[in-house]
């Protein structure tokens, strides 16, 4: 039966066995590698520890086991960060993408991969140092680094194709929060408000807050406890009124509500008594003078720190997102990573549920990150990850070389466990510690003596794997990895590596609102007809005020400007491809003066709910004039019409459709989110089917293998009968003669008979001897069955394999328009638009 279990062993020739994706025994007899399987990680070879060499076959790993999270630990030189760097370039090749934190920079060797081995492909990236050490050339060195890496690829049965792979199958970027020399990455983005499914978690949202206010205090100096700080207090309470609301926030924003915080009260105090405003505003310059900091803008652009975004390309593709953090200070890096951790932990919570691994989260060097008794703020998020990922195909990946500084009752519940060479006892001690603590969360025993003298024996390269899925630790030796291992990158290298991507990614810069960007087609005259007093407007015509979302600027006024606003509910319906989708659209159009006043067609898009609507404008604002059509009830009717037509006329729902899955892209999905939802979906589709082949060939494989196993054991015995027989046989014939010709004259009837009983001995034997045959024949033939269904076994799992690509398939397109009786116009009014009227006469949108 082919085993379910990784740990156990297989014979050599053993397909069965390999093909269910257990450790197999290296190459097959046509040379091709045997652990290329479905879902499973290739992470080295079994290893006897007593032999001290490695035994025969893979260590393969199931990707399903790590939604379960895993640690690694092991001591420098241990070989950690090449299984970290292997696990991640399995992670590729199957399609995985990855967040990966890097406070070292050792992760950045990811993206040194050359598949074709050459000396000057190596070259840019060699240690000169070393190369001066062993009395060579830079490119004499950068050839023997390039034959090394390719006689290691062909010890583990890999090879260039394997790096090409590997590069196909997934996108690599180096994030640099911070610095340019990477990718630079936005933290605007960061104080957004949380998904709704965060939202409507009391604890969840009281985590997210407070880790989100102790880093950003911490950047500026502030050691903040969320109880006693008046400014902890005062910065929770802004973040959690803005997110409840459902408002986004910016540190611009933020420092002007620590001015004029939305509230009047703060528990039973008043505001002034509570945190008086000129000791606000001390806060409000602290983080103020922060943004100003010319340092500071580099982390405010770039791509914006978006999970979903940065772990697929713009095709759909996979992305191993390395965020190098090694050049920031402390207090830097934990903000970061706090904030990392939070906007990940809001991706995960807005994902559907799965059973197969859908993303990677691994952080290197997890030291201060994670402590037994602290609580920094990257804690919180972290501990809500372990407990709560799994759930949505998360796998989380840990690594130190300081187990001492890991909080192993946060980690009792991890599943798989990588254990190298620990450096004291100490270290060992609190490793067997979380080991106890694995193993009695699953409900398994735990033999401390054994793993005592486990630990004791690993050496370089060499792990023990313990995983809670499998019935037995196992001691394996790392592969050899697919990327080039030359050792932190300095900001100089990854602005090399990165040189290309960077150039590719030089559109991604701050948002902020522009007069140009929301359509506005002319500034605001300086003085010209602007008044303090609002205009008056006949009880008949409808009229709001759009909110006030932005800080003022510098210098700047606050002026409403009339324009005509329009909300429309249409809705989608195609009974024969059972689509029912209903869309919102939020119009704004300007009142113009010529012979169509408001034109549909020049409206642009409204980013406000009808529900943000208000009745009353912001104390102290001035107003334009309003145009005389505008005071008419009679023309909101009309240019109600005219927009039920132009939504008849233009709007449309476009939908992609698979045609090997006849699956549906979601209303509002782009065709990127869509391939990434294949991708995931064929993905638990195939691990279903594969658990599907094992259920049906396994019993099968099983009853022929104990055939075969009782054939064999008839085999010997009929040998062993046979040669007895043929034996005996012998004697009593070589007897019979020998007696007939020593001492007798003559023949007795008593010689004749013992020569016949002889002879028919020799009969029984040369009858046995054919029964040898038979059942000899029957074992071959038996093997032969099982060869034949081990093929076709092989065949359906090719088959499921060779699946259509989702990033390769041409998607159609499904078109659908609306019926007049689907366009229902919920408001046509007046708006009145604030904007901020700047000391040069330009005229910002204030309510984006």
């Amino acid at each position: 039966m082919p085993p379910k279990k990784k740990a156990t062993k297989t014979n050599a020739g053993a397909t069965s066995d390999i093909a269910m994706g257990s450790p197999a025994t290296g190459p097959s007899s046509d040379g091709a590698a045997d652990f290329e399987k479905l879902g499973v990680f290739y992470l080295g070879r079994p290893y006897d520890l007593v032999a001290k060499k490695p035994k025969p076959g893979w260590l393969l790993y199931d990707s399903k086991d790590l939604v379960t999270h895993a640690v690694c630990v092991g001591m420098t030189g241990s070989g950690k960060t090449g299984l970290c760097v292997g696990l991640l370039e399995e992670a590729a090749i199957d399609g995985i993408p990855a967040i990966v934190i890097d406070p070292k920079g050792d992760l950045a060797n990811l993206l040194l991969t050359f598949p074709h081995l050459r000396g000057e492909d190596f070259a840019p990236w060699i240690n000169e140092e070393d190369a001066r050490k062993k009395g060579l050339s830079p490119t004499d060195y950068a050839a023997q680094q390039a034959a090394l890496w390719k006689q290691g690829l062909g010890e583990w049965g890999q090879s260039g194709e394997r790096i090409q792979k590997m590069r196909d199958a997934a996108d690599f970027a180096v994030y640099t929060p911070g610095s340019t020399a990477g990718l630079p990455v936005s933290i605007l983005k960061s104080f957004a408000a949380p998904p709704p499914e965060m939202l409507d978690d009391a604890e969840l949202l009281r985590e997210r807050i407070g880790t989100t206010v102790t880093s950003l205090l911490g950047l500026i100096g502030l050691h903040a406890d969320p109880i006693t700080s008046r400014e902890h207090i005062l910065l929770s309470s802004i973040l959690d009124s803005a997110w409840r609301a459902g408002q986004d926030l910016d540190l611009a924003t933020l420092i002007h509500q620590i001015q004029a915080p939305p509230m009047v009260k703060v528990g039973v105090l008043d505001l002034e008594s509570f945190f008086p405003s000129k000791e606000r505003f001390v806060l409000a310059m602290q983080l103020n003078n922060l943004l100003a900091a010319p340092g500071f803008a580099a982390w405010m652009e770039g791509e914006p720190l978006d999970v979903g975004q940065m772990l697929y390309g713009a095709s759909g593709k996979p992305r191993i997102a390395i965020f190098s953090i090694a050049h920031l200070n402390d207090a830097e890096r934990m903000f970061f990573v706090s904030l990392l951790l939070n906007q990940t932990l809001g991706w995960v919570r807005s994902q559907s549920g799965t059973t197969s691994l859908r993303a990677i989260l691994y952080m290197d060097e997890i030291f201060g990150y994670f402590p037994p008794v602290a609580n920094p703020p990257s804690k919180a998020p972290l501990l809500t990850l372990l407990k709560q990922a799994r759930a949505f195909g998360l796998g989380v990946v840990l690594a130190t070389q300081n187990p001492v500084d890991l909080d192993y009752k946060g980690l009792a519940n991890t599943g798989t466990w990588f254990i190298g060479r620990l450096q004291t006892e100490r270290d060992k001690a609190r490793v067997i510690e979380g080991l106890e603590g694995a193993a009695a969360s699953s409900g398994k025993k735990f033999d401390r003596q054994q793993m005592e003298q486990t630990l004791a024996g690993l050496g370089n390269r060499v792990f023990l794997l313990n995983n809670v899925h499998e019935d037995a630790p196992e001691v394996f030796q790392t592969r050899w990895t697919l990327s080039y291992l030359r050792g932190p990158l300095t900001r100089t290298q990854i602005k090399h590596v990165m040189g290309p991507l960077r150039s590719a990614h030089s559109a991604a810069t701050l948002p902020g609102p522009a007069a140009e960007s929301t359509g506005t087609p002319r500034s605001l005259q300086a003085a010209a007809g602007v008044t303090a007093s609002r205009p008056i407007v006949p009880p008949a015509v409808p009229q709001y005020f759009l909110p006030l979302r932005s800080a003022q600027p510098d210098k700047a006024e606050l002026v409403y400007r009339p324009m005509v606003f329009g909300a429309v509910q249409v809705r989608f319906t195609d009974n024969k491809a059972t689509v029912d989708a209903s869309d919102e659209l939020m119009r704004l159009a300007v009142i113009g003066t010529g012979a169509v006043p408001v034109e549909w067609e020049q409206a642009h898009i409204a980013e406000v709910a009808l529900a943000d609507l208000e009745r009353e404008p912001v104390g102290g604002a001035r107003f334009e004039p309003l145009p005389g059509i505008a005071s008419q009830a009679k023309q909101y009717e009309t240019w109600k019409s005219d927009l039920s037509a132009w939504v008849f006329r233009t709007q449309k729902l476009e939908l992609f459709r698979s045609p090997s899955t006849a699956a549906l892209s979601r209303p509002g999905e782009s065709e990127r989110e869509f391939r990434v939802r294949l991708q995931q979906t064929g993905r638990e589709q195939r691990d279903q089917h594969s658990d599907s082949l094992r259920k049906k060939y396994a019993p099968k494989i099983a009853l022929l293998q104990d055939r075969i196993r009782r054939a064999a054991q008839m085999v010997e015995r009929q040998q062993a009968e046979s040669r007895s027989s043929q034996l005996h046989a012998a004697i009593s014939v070589g007897a019979t003669i020998l007696g007939a010709f020593l001492g007798r004259k003559t023949i007795s009837a008593t010689t004749i008979g013992k020569a016949t009983t002889a002879i028919r001995g020799a009969g029984r034997a040369m009858k046995e001897s054919k029964d040898v045959s038979h059942a000899e024949d029957n074992v071959a033939a038996l093997q032969q069955q099982l060869s034949a269904l081990e093929a076709q076994f092989t065949a359906e799992t090719a088959a499921l394999a060779a699946a259509t690509d989702p990033l390769t398939e041409t998607l159609d397109r499904l078109i659908i328009k609306p019926s007049k009786s689907n366009i229902a116009v919920k408001l046509v009014a007046l708006a009145w638009a604030p904007h901020w009227r700047t000391a040069d006469g330009r005229a910002l949108p204030a309510w984006v």
